[in-house]
């Protein structure tokens, strides 16, 4: 067996170290990375990111070059390979405004219904996306907020619920978001219920209590899903932070719904809580979990502790991927200089961030640290069973579909860590330099 390990430290330069497996003679005990590659866990589909209209909006004002860079980085199948994306329906707070595709409580048909704004920015870049990836890309469609003639505060920020008598209207309204993107060659895969459905934000927000959720998915949408010909788009719940996944899903799934969700999808602001999917896993372990969004927000963290910011995303990489994640997005592809455009002002930072004065193209570190976990870990991969000698050190391993084994290494420490790496009795040592991410390739050649 070889292993092949790319290393990037605080730098954008990665190095290769290729060094042959040999015979455990001496029956290592310490500082040992086991892998047991005949213990298998859940089935990996792949990495993706968001397209907003912001990030749509910025990549509208790059040249031809800068538009080839950004798009083949993320999706070329010899890059990064993204296959998955995120699109909300209307807008969100990453907008360059307040839009809704219909603004008219009377027309039941949606005769008035109008796609131009998602035409405007967001296609182009999802065209671009597509045609890099050489294959359909899958959807994942997320509304931030109705129709403000919809909802109880007759506007889209500031939460506000859903009116029991446009339940049937809103799922309607869902079903053709589906359908637009459909006839334009897309494929939607699966779409959540409602984002952050317990935040009441200054931008487009709306309150969902489990229950809602519960009423709306199985009195109203799924039956609009099934009249439409779209049941075999999948249903996430939840779409929130980590720490009331295990509350939401079990007052949400009950014999009346389980056939009609897929998964729960959450974010990551609000800590770890890595354990909270075991819970989940165990009561549940049919549904799917995705990290649907996870970021660094400007309000918490500042973009100039860039290392520090890359090992807060890998340290949730590897916990939601060690912890039965099914699908990993990042989510705004691409910024301003700024961190926006944002109405709200709500600046986040992105691998892929463009000077608009300037106009230069910024690749920052996180591109390469995303780089190392999808660029290796294949979708169909299977995560495997993996120990370690120290909480120093981070890492996650898959078995891809051609049967090479993929590993991802993180020391966060500034101290170098040495591992002894085994696997089937076989023994290959290296050291991880401080403030460094690797992957590993491991073949039988």
């Amino acid at each position: 067996m070889k292993l092949t390990l790319y290393r990037t430290a605080t730098g954008l330069d990665t190095s290769v170290l290729a060094v042959p497996f040999h015979p455990d003679a001496e029956g290592v005990e310490n500082q040992v990375v086991n892998l047991y590659p005949e213990i298998a866990f859940q089935t990996f589909e792949g990495f993706g990111g968001a397209i907003t209209d912001a990030a749509g909006y910025v990549y509208s004002l790059l040249n031809d070059k800068q538009k080839r860079q950004v798009i083949d980085t993320y999706f070329s199948p010899e890059n990064m390979g993204y296959e998955l994306v995120r699109v909300h329906m209307d807008s969100c707070d990453f907008s360059t405004e307040m839009y809704e595709a219909m603004s008219d409580p009377t027309d039941r048909e949606l005769k008035s219904f109008s796609f131009a704004r998602t035409e405007k920015y967001i296609l182009p870049m999802l065209t671009d996306a597509q045609r890099a990836a050489g294959k359909p890309l899958r959807l994942m469609l997320s509304p931030w907020s109705p129709p403000a003639f919809m909802k109880t505060n007759g506007q889209r920020a500031d939460g506000g619920k859903l009116k029991p008598k446009y339940r049937d209207f809103w799922a309607d309204y869902i079903c053709r978001y589906i359908e637009e993107f459909q006839k334009r060659g897309f494929r939607v895969q699966r779409i959540s219920l409602q984002n952050e459905p317990k935040a009441v934000q200054t931008w487009d927000s709306c309150i969902f209590t489990a229950e809602d959720e519960k009423i709306f998915l199985r009195d109203h949408l799924h039956p609009a899903l099934i009249r439409h010909g779209l049941e075999n788009v999948e249903v996430f719940i939840w779409d929130h932070n980590k720490e009331r996944l295990y509350e939401r899903v079990r007052d949400t799934v009950d014999e009346s719904t389980k056939g009609m969700v897929a998964g729960a999808a959450f974010h990551w602001y609000s800590g770890d809580h890595f354990d909270t999917l075991d819970l989940v896993r165990r009561q549940y372990p049919d549904l799917k979990f995705i990290t649907s969004e996870s970021c660094i927000e400007y309000r918490f963290y500042g973009p100039e502790d860039e290392i520090g910011n890359c090992a807060r995303l890998a340290h949730e990489l590897m916990g939601d991927l060690n912890h039965g994640v099914n699908a990993f997005y990042d989510w705004n592809i691409l910024l301003d200089e700024q961190g926006g455009p944002n109405h709200v002002g709500n600046w986040c930072y992105a691998a892929f961030m463009y000077d608009c004065k300037k106009k230069e193209l910024q690749t920052n570190l996180l591109q390469k640290f995303y780089w190392h976990f999808s660029h290796f870990i294949q979708p169909g991969a299977k995560r495997i069973g993996l120990s370690k000698y120290t909480d120093r050190l981070e890492a996650a391993a898959f078995q891809n579909p051609d049967g090479a084994i993929a590993l991802v290494l993180f020391n966060g420490g500034k101290e170098p860590l040495p591992v002894n790496l085994r696997l089937g009795g076989q023994l290959v040592s290296f050291k991880l330099l401080g403030q460094t991410i690797a992957s590993g390739v491991i073949t039988s050649a």
